[in-house]
């Protein structure tokens, strides 16, 4: 026997449409992360992106567990002296709603150049409409 390594030429990716609506934020990212790095395949590869990719809707619509609604805190320094800038969940789901799913599943991504080029699959949107129609997504149910 042996062992099948993917590599860039035998790579086949699919698009896969999942519905954030009513689904815990945690749960949800985790299952969407699995997907975008491919670990759903049997030629799963660890040094090769081999995933496929999503696209979320209704990412306005997710919800978190517990007090995290009115605790939970982004925070990201601009660089400069002092500047650590600083957004509540409730204040980041009025303004960028999708800003909170993909800085979640890019939290569970690798921290490198695969991570970076795996993140750039994950198409996120607030309403019911993508714009992705030409690929023939296919509907996928992820339960939380």
């Amino acid at each position: 026997m042996k062992t099948v390594m993917a590599n860039s030429e035998t790579i086949e990716r699919k698009w896969f449409i999942v519905d954030a609506e009513g689904q815990t934020l945690g749960r949800f990212a985790s299952e969407v992360a699995q997907i975008l790095k491919g670990k759903h395949k049997p030629t799963y590869t660890p040094h090769v992106d081999c995933g496929d990719y999503v696209i979320v809707l209704n990412c306005g619509k997710i919800k978190v567990t517990g007090n995290k609604a009115s605790q939970k805190v982004y925070r990201h320094h601009t660089g400069w002296v002092g500047n650590l800038k600083e957004i509540s969940y409730r204040d980041m789901l009025q303004k960028h709603p999708d800003r909170i799913i993909t800085h979640a599943v890019k939290g569970m991504l690798p921290k490198n150049s695969l991570g970076r080029q795996m993140i750039k699959k994950l198409k996120v949107y607030t309403g019911s409409e993508h714009s992705h129609d030409a690929q023939k997504p296919e509907v996928l149910e992820i339960k939380t």
